[in-house]
């Protein structure tokens, strides 16, 4: 890779993958190595993310995915493009999501295929097969649902299926699922659990002894270079840490490297889908502002078992995970001398 453009590099997953990029560059005129470094460009909606951009290391191109000018400039003489700008949300505008999640996808590849990009690297998410069935060891081959768990899951699969038609005549179309992004400076999942602890909104739904994947964000970085590289054109690859783990014990492990106790507070599942069904319900017909206090996306994802098999990946890409569950859990917990300055 000569020269890459980035969507979303000021968020979690963008900022690690242009830090992952920098690891591998290789100075000019050394001996075994991949050749000068790569040029890295990354899309920026704002000063903030631009200044997040630049600090990661990248070139920060002002504008969004809906300016078709400023897409094909940042483009131009890049061999392949990272997306990982969306909307990742439980709730809100149907439009909204479709606008950045399908719209936003299609007008990025729309630009690429006109500035000759070799290839697309799609930043995807099992959620695009969340519905009725619960995911248990699913692989690539699993159908979408008829009915997704909300329009996060509607449109990302949607966005899936633009980026599929569009493999072929010059254009090279990969996309990866990693199942529970995590990690340091995690800017998504774990603040808002968080939150919901602090408020007391916080409960376990089915007890959480259920079992999940997991990816940490490095290996999900890993595994997005490994498809610009070596992916099937038109191919999918789930990602992931390896062996799932109950998620009440992983996140409470996340939880408590940043001092904060779930508590043993459970709804039973069945009770969370009733909930989330009324609650959807009422927000829809009064377009009530804000939330409902759950959702059939939160439920499915993270209310019962959810594991996926990466073996394809490992198959075709030589994935392996850079950094395992344990290790990386390590890195988050305390340290005895963070609490002696307390």
């Amino acid at each position: 890779m000569k020269q890459v453009f980035v969507t979303g590099g000021s968020g979690f997953v963008g900022r690690n993958l242009i830090a992952a990029l920098r690891g591998r560059d290789i100075p000019k005129g050394s001996s075994g190595g991949r050749g000068e470094p790569t040029q890295i460009r990354a899309l920026a909606r704002s000063e903030t993310a631009a200044t997040a951009v630049k600090d990661a290391g990248a070139e920060a191109v002002r504008g969004d995915l809906y300016d078709s000018d400023v897409l094909r400039a940042g483009l131009k003489g890049c061999d392949v493009v990272f997306h990982a700008a969306a909307k990742v949300d439980e709730w809100g505008d149907p439009a909204d999501f479709d606008r950045i999640n399908v719209q936003g996808t299609q007008r990025l590849l729309d630009a690429a295929r006109a500035e000759g990009v070799r290839r697309v690297v799609h930043v995807s998410t099992e959620a695009v097969l969340a519905g009725n069935r619960t995911l248990r060891n699913a692989d690539e081959s699993w159908p979408y649902p008829a009915r997704p768990a909300g329009e996060y899951s509607r449109t990302k699969a949607l966005a899936e299926q633009r980026v599929l038609a569009a493999n072929g005549d010059g254009l090279e179309t990969v996309i990866v699922r990693p199942r529970l992004v995590w990690g340091p400076g995690d800017t998504s999942l774990l603040p808002k659990i968080i939150e919901a602890v602090e408020k007391g909104q916080f409960m376990w739904i089915g007890g959480g002894r259920y079992l999940t994947s997991t990816c940490h964000v490095a290996n999900v970085a890993e595994g997005m270079i490994l498809a610009a590289e070596k992916g099937r054109p038109g191919g999918i690859y789930f990602l992931t840490d390896g062996e799932p783990i109950e998620m009440r014990a992983f996140l409470t492990t996340l939880l408590e490297g940043r001092g904060v106790d779930p508590g043993s507070r459970s709804l039973p599942r069945g009770i969370a889908l009733a909930i989330a069904a009324i609650g959807e319900a009422v927000w829809r017909a009064t377009r009530l502002r804000g939330r409902p206090p759950l959702t059939r996306t939160a439920v499915k994802l993270f209310g019962e078992e959810v594991t996926v098999d990466d073996t394809l990946a490992h198959q075709d890409l030589g994935y392996r995970p850079l950094i395992s569950r344990e290790e990386g859990l390590r890195t988050l917990a305390p340290r005895p001398e963070d609490a002696s300055n307390i």
